[in-house]
């Protein structure tokens, strides 16, 4: 045997990442391995904290300093040894960026390929591809250009134009936004009395020295009684430099103010007190002059075989595919290959649905996944490691086939496949299997069974136990109470759907991947009075946040430490007065080493518990806030629920982290080591205790165990039986099974789907068995 071939396996020493526990696996290397274990057991931190993050690290130090600077730094893993690493290629959950200017077409380049195709073969020719780009403006400009020639300077008059797609009404957008002056300022009052009502303009602050001193208007003027040019000035004011008590500084007028902090950033990216003002004080409707399009008349007038890049973009790929395939051009056949190839490939992993005009932000979690996945398909590339993080979130059952093949195949071409998932279907065709618990967080970290999938189910581990689990179906089901009605739904794909939703009892939506689920649910009912809606957004929070900031927890504690000890409720708080002063609260000092990895050491002042030394004197039940802090919230709860530390507002929110199942978490632990599941199961916890009688879930099950999944169809039926009405958008099929009501919508996805293909219990769904679902429901349950 060469020496060269004797590299076949990926070995890990003593890896400590997160709650790794001196972790040491051999993972074999042209193989596809599957890494199994409850939510939170370490996972993300084995195979992406310390296998990829390793692999990406060592490939950016073969870069020089300069380039490694416009690189993300990363520090190496805590582990012992690694050896045997290839490349990392990554293709995680992360949702694609939710810039407004983002959609499908140019976060896959497909929109790239599209605008050369055009510049080259559209008639009329209108110019160099960035005419069809709804990103770039039209500008033309001249003037005088000084030059030096045989040591004279000589000026020549130079002219400029570039021809850009953008529409110049939505500028690319694509839809224009208007804003209701009530919700900006009540016009009864003067400035001096608070007369506006935008968050964060009050007149405490920078933005009352600036109204008072601007001398543009009298602060202590009602509103109604401006002059034409007062309120022009407060309200439409270009920016324009003023000097306030001897200080230098720019006087904006609200409306430009409100469009360039709120207004041009996507909506779902703002905090939530300022995304309800803004859906509160703009209405967005779609542009007249585009329609919507974002590109200019221009841009649009430029056509191959009749028809126009905005005709192309709005096309269902499925179908561009078919017309880029019709196209027969030798002067730009390299392009048109490469074109026909990405759309295929968007077509064979499933996403043939989409269009290319689709806003990036809206797609769901599964859909990023595998657009991500698209460029990979068809590489040339082997010997790479491929790591996905549950590549089968958002798949119907008949869709994790098709992604079975694709793993399979990148598998057959020579590379690792490295796979975080939980579904029994998806583990069933491992080479290897690397299974991590005995339980989550602290309890977690120790791999309990490497081996083959017969080798697990004979294990006895937690994932062996259920890995053969099949809900049942329910031999009785609940009574609706009402109905919601849902008449003539056409957002997106939905054809005019009518459809009436039970209340009082657990209905679930289902139906193929791009079939209208969620443009149902979220189109035409999550808006509606009483209704909280979860979507799968994820959670923003800094190396701050933890469970206890981020569920509102903290502020009952605060209150309570401070009634009890006579001080402000602010000195609890390490992001506030109670802060460290050596570490601000961060309970860490971090160093700054350019392109090196920061380095992070813990404060030797507070000894990383973030307070300041006389906040940590002051105790309540015995204890003082870091110990709080460091509580599991399990332990809390008994803790907040009765004797000397009795605070029912902390017990009631601690209660329902334990009904999700996060009952082992810190309530102190930074939100950023929190895995994907454990953040889904704490943002249902968070709105759980909202006002609302209708809850609208959408795919709670992702990133849970098959363990999780039996205790979050108990928390289901708890929330049903105390009278909320539950609608879940879902494709497991123990959620299926376990539901009052069905509504499957299809029969397939995109112009395919769309409509209602059946509603009634599970237990008609598979007698009837005349849906997609309806077949692979009555396989799961053995009918």
């Amino acid at each position: 045997m060469h020496a060269a071939d004797s590299h076949d396996l990926i070995r890990v020493q003593g890896a400590r990442v997160n709650n790794l526990k001196d972790v040491s696996v051999e993972i074999p290397k042209r193989r596809l391995t599957v890494f199994t274990g409850v939510s939170g057991s370490g996972k993300s931190s084995l195979v992406f904290h310390t296998i990829a993050a390793e692999s990406q690290r060592m490939i950016n130090e073969t870069y020089s300093a300069f380039v490694q600077g416009f690189m993300p730094t990363l520090a190496r893993p805590e582990v012992d040894v690694m050896d045997g690493l290839t490349t990392a290629i990554i293709v995680d959950q992360q949702r694609m960026g939710t810039d407004p200017r983002s959609t499908v077409g140019t976060a896959t380049d497909t929109g790239a390929l599209l605008r050369i195709l055009f510049s080259r073969l559209g008639q009329p020719h209108i110019g160099s591809p960035q005419a069809f780009s709804f990103n770039v403006a039209s500008i033309s400009g001249a003037g005088a250009v000084t030059m030096e020639r045989a040591g004279q300077k000589i000026k020549e008059r130079r002219e400029f134009s570039i021809t850009g797609g953008m529409c110049p009404r939505c500028e690319g957008r694509g839809s224009v936004n208007d804003i209701d002056l009530t919700a900006l300022y009540d016009d009864t009052k003067t400035l001096n009395e608070g007369a506006i009502t935008i968050p964060g303009y009050s007149m405490e602050g920078w933005f009352g020295r600036i109204f008072r001193g601007c001398g543009f208007f009298d602060p202590d003027k009602p509103i109604t009684k401006f002059t034409e040019k007062e309120l022009h000035d407060l309200l439409h004011k270009e920016p324009t430099k003023i000097k306030v008590e001897g200080i230098n500084l720019t006087y904006t007028g609200l409306i430009p103010q409100i469009q360039k902090s709120y207004l041009s950033k996507d909506i779902d990216a703002l905090q939530p007190h300022i995304r309800a003002f803004v859906e509160r004080a703009a209405t967005f409707t779609t542009c007249p002059d585009c329609h919507g399009t974002r590109l200019s008349e221009l841009a649009r007038s430029s056509k191959i075989a009749g028809i126009s890049i905005a005709d192309a973009c709005a096309m269902q790929i499925s179908d561009l595919a078919a017309w880029a395939g019709d196209l027969a051009e030798p002067s730009v056949a390299p392009l048109l290959t490469t074109l026909r190839h990405t759309l295929d490939s968007f077509v064979e992993i499933g996403l043939g649905y989409l269009s290319l005009d689709r806003p990036s932000g809206t797609l769901s979690g599964g859909e990023a996944q595998r657009t991500k996945m698209i460029r990979h398909l068809g590489s040339s590339l082997t010997d790479v490691t491929y790591v996905f993080d549950e590549p089968t979130i958002g798949l119907h059952p008949h869709d994790i086939a098709r992604m079975n093949n694709l793993l399979r195949q990148l598998r057959d071409k020579g590379n690792t496949v490295l796979v975080v998932e939980h579904k029994p279907e998806a583990i069933a065709i491992a080479d290897h299997i690397v299974d991590l618990g005995p339980r989550a967080g602290s309890a977690g970290g120790e791999v309990v069974f490497e081996g083959t999938l017969d080798g697990l189910r004979a294990s006895g581990t937690l994932t062996g136990r259920h890995l053969d689990d099949r809900a049942a179906l329910k031999p009785s089901v609940r009574t609706s109470t009402g109905a919601l009605e849902v008449r003539g739904a056409a957002t997106h794909n939905l054809t005019g759907v009518d459809v009436d939703v039970p209340l009082g009892v657990l209905v679930v939506v289902t139906g193929v991947a791009g079939s209208g689920k969620s443009s149902l649910i979220h189109g035409s009912v999550a808006g509606r009075d009483g209704v909280v809606a979860i979507d799968q957004g994820a959670i923003r929070g800094s190396r701050r946040s933890n469970p206890a900031t981020y569920t509102g927890l903290l502020e009952p504690i605060r209150k309570a430490f401070g009634r009890a000890n006579g001080v402000k409720p602010a000195l609890f708080s390490a992001n506030s007065e109670g802060a460290c002063p050596n570490c601000n609260g961060a309970g860490v000092i971090y160093t700054d080493l350019g392109v090196m990895a920061g380095v992070a050491i813990t404060c030797e002042v507070c000894e990383g518990r973030r307070f300041d030394t006389a906040v940590l004197e002051y105790t309540f039940g015995g204890k003082d806030i870091s110990e709080v802090l460091t509580m599991p919230v399990a332990e809390a709860a008994g803790f907040f629920a009765a004797g000397d530390a009795k605070t029912p507002a902390a017990a009631k929110i601690l209660q329902r982290l334990v009904d999700v199942g996060l009952g082992y978490l810190t309530i102190g632990q930074p939100l950023t080591t929190l895995s994907g599941g454990e953040r889904q199961r704490l943002k249902l916890a968070t709105h759980m205790g909202e006002k609302g009688d209708v809850l609208v879930l959408d795919e709670p099950t992702s990133g849970l165990h098959l363990a999780d999944v039996e205790q979050l169809l108990g928390l289901l039926d708890r929330l049903v039986d105390d009278g909320k009405s539950v609608i879940v958008i879902e494709h497991h099929q123990a959620v299926m099974a376990h539901a009052d009501w069905i509504i499957d919508l299809g029969p397939g996805a995109g112009h395919a789907g769309g409509r209602i293909v059946f509603e009634g219990t599970p237990a008609d769904l598979v007698a009837a068995r005349s849906t997609l679902t309806g077949e692979h429901l009555a396989a799961y349950v053995g009918a």
